[in-house]
């Protein structure tokens, strides 16, 4: 699969398989996240890896934010099955000390996006579904997973075979609704 038909095909997905995954495509899936590129190379993104069952049920549950989910009429977050039912949960964190900050742009968030990126997209070329899931209980999650003080969280990334096939993705706005050349018109 070449990387325009990876972007173009990949969907998010959150109900898995309970087929594990191969070591190797974890690993690929990993290193992908390893290549990308980060501000001044500092390589601020970093990975823990979740396999056991009772830790991803705990991942899962403090994926739960009632002051945020609540207000939006939801008694659980939307992808909560999906991490506690996902052969693996990959935790991403950044350290913001190696990163960028200039102007108020903390740049260990696209460092470690760009990263993520790669992530799923490898996952997707291997037969691999995974989604963004950001929201979350930090503080607790950082406890749980013995991660330093300083590192940030980012996102969690439920990792597995999709138990049934992609559908058609969602609509995306046209190029030229989103597009300015020269500068911003209208």
């Amino acid at each position: 699969m070449d990387v325009l038909e990876a972007i173009g095909t990949r969907r998010s997905v959150r109900k898995f398989s309970d087929r594990p995954v191969e070591p190797e495509k974890l690993r690929a899936v990993l290193d992908a996240a390893r290549l990308a590129p980060s501000w001044a190379n500092l390589q601020c993104s970093r990975y823990v890896v979740v396999e056991d069952a009772a830790m991803k049920a705990r991942i899962s549950e403090l994926s739960y934010v009632e002051s945020y989910f609540a207000t939006k009429g939801y008694k659980s977050n939307p992808a909560q099955q999906a991490l506690a039912n996902a052969p693996v949960v990959i935790v991403v964190c950044g350290d913001p000390t190696l990163s960028g900050d200039l102007r108020g742009q903390e740049y260990y968030l696209t460092d470690v996006g760009i990263a993520t990126e790669n992530l799923m997209l490898a996952a997707h070329a291997q037969g691999l579904g995974s989604v963004f899931v950001g929201v979350f209980d930090e503080e607790p999650l950082g406890e749980l997973l013995n991660i330093p003080p300083g590192m940030r969280i980012v996102g969690l990334f439920p990792l597995g075979y999709p138990l049934e096939a992609a559908k058609s993705g969602p609509s995306r706005k046209p190029l030229e609704e989103i597009v300015h050349y020269g500068t911003w018109k209208g």
